[in-house]
């Protein structure tokens, strides 16, 4: 009996995250410290984002990019140090390019703040192999919802896969929007969390069409589609789990969603552990 590690989707919020932890930071933190320790994580990031490829970090220290301008000095000295796995790495290229998708190594590339923003929180201590996935575009719901099955194998090799977006994101509202949060963030918040918690994925991958303010709530779909993508790892049978983040700059829903499988026996793929990450 062998038990599958869950996915991860995580609202990532303002570059200020890093430093004004809230609501969200405190839900990550604990969770991270109630989850078994895996052997390495993947993270999927609307902000690195390829054209016709899939394209996966091959380096033994990625480094802490900074993606973005204007924010306090605090900001731009944040380090995540996490160490990467290259042999992992190949692995991933392996099962994406079995499922269809063409797929290389990046060795150079490192973890934007969609990645290592909100693992500061869940994994502090930065000990853990990261890995970081790109979005392949152009990508629609359906084929994020793929993405996220030929990822799927990683979690019974003890690998945690953590998809990064934002439950909501119209940053042409982001100034001068109420700070208690707009009615159609809610609204749009709430009528997807019924959706995930009732396990109906038909929904959520035509959102555009039935969710309320959905367009409001995303201009452009980049930053729900890691939703998807988890959806999508996440198998036929799971049990979901909301981590209520509050809404933030009162436009920007910071929930995030834990999604569990039944236990079932299966042979899969020998685990992976931070103990052969150094080993081609």
């Amino acid at each position: 009996m062998n038990t599958s590690l869950p996915v991860l989707f995580v609202s990532h919020g303002a570059p200020m995250f890093a430093i004004e932890p809230g609501q969200a930071g405190d839900q990550l933190a604990k969770l991270g410290r109630e989850l078994t320790q895996p052997g390495a994580i993947v993270v999927i990031s609307p902000h690195w984002m390829t054209r016709g490829e899939v394209c996966v970090t091959a380096s033994t220290h990625p480094e802490t990019i900074h993606d973005f301008g204007g924010f306090p000095d605090a900001l731009y000295e944040l380090q995540y140090p996490a160490p990467g796995a290259p042999p992992l790495a190949q692995e991933i290229v392996d099962f994406l390019s079995d499922a269809g998708w063409k797929a290389r190594l990046d060795a150079r590339r490192g973890l934007d703040h969609g990645a290592w923003v909100p693992l500061l929180y869940l994994a502090p201590e930065a000990s853990t192999p990261v890995i970081q996935v790109s979005m392949p575009m152009p990508m629609d719901t359906h084929n994020a919802f793929k993405l996220g099955q030929a990822l799927k194998p990683l979690r019974d090799m003890n690998v945690l896969i953590v998809a990064s977006g934002s439950l909501t994101h119209n940053l042409y509202e982001f100034r001068g929007a109420s700070t208690h949060g707009e009615a159609y963030v809610e609204q749009f918040a709430t009528w997807t969390a019924q959706a995930l918690k009732a396990g109906d994925t038909a929904q959520v991958l035509n959102y555009r069409r039935l969710a309320p303010a959905a367009e409001r709530a995303h201009p452009t779909d980049e930053h729900f589609l890691p939703l998807l993508i988890a959806l999508g790892a996440a198998g036929e049978n799971y049990q979901t789990r909301v981590l209520e983040g509050g809404i933030t700059y009162g436009v920007l829903a910071m929930d995030s969603y834990l999604f569990s499988s039944v236990a079932q026996a299966h042979t899969e793929p020998t685990p992976f552990n931070r103990g052969n990450a150094n080993h081609a």
